[in-house]
């Protein structure tokens, strides 16, 4: 069976956990661009991908945007529960599912994806159930190398660098 879907928190995996806010009160998140290159060339791959957070962020949903992820959902609290509404909805199942997460509340997730992934800064709690511990920090490329690793995987590298030939 094969990942068709993957599974992304923000703070602490697409971000460094930082969160900074200005003068004025604005909320300041840095995001990778290369995590986003390979999120935009998974999802040229045929293959979908969303976005679970637990915080809500007019930032978040304008980088989701920038990458065309179209499953995003924020302000959650359950994260696994909204996954599971997903698979639903996307007819697919846990083995079509690989997460990435890197503090508690992202625990019932992971452990119910086919594959989990943390980076490398993650919980200690999380590490323990994790199938991948990347080398990346969140924010640094770690969703990157997730993909990466999913690409190897899954037998996709012939494709993956066609698309940038």
């Amino acid at each position: 069976m094969s990942i068709e879907l993957i599974v992304l928190d923000v703070d602490g995996t697409m971000t460094d956990s930082r969160i900074t806010y200005s003068e004025e009160g604005d909320e300041i998140k840095s995001f990778n661009v290369k995590d986003g290159l390979a999120i935009v060339a998974w999802r040229r791959l045929g293959k979908k991908v969303a976005i679970i957070t637990g915080r809500s962020s007019k930032i978040v949903e304008r980088r989701a945007k920038e990458l065309g992820i179209e499953y995003f959902y924020q302000g959650i609290a359950n994260k696994k529960e909204v996954l599971d509404e997903l698979l639903e909805k996307l007819d697919l199942t846990m083995e079509n599912v690989a997460a990435i997460g890197d503090d508690l509340n992202d625990l019932q997730m992971l452990k119910a994806a086919h594959i989990s992934f943390v980076p490398r800064d993650s919980s200690a709690y999380i590490d323990k159930v994790a199938s991948v511990i990347l080398n990346r920090k969140g924010g640094d490329g770690a969703v990157r190398e997730m993909i990466e690793n999913l690409i190897v995987q899954e037998g996709l590298e012939k494709k993956y660098l066609a698309l940038w030939e």
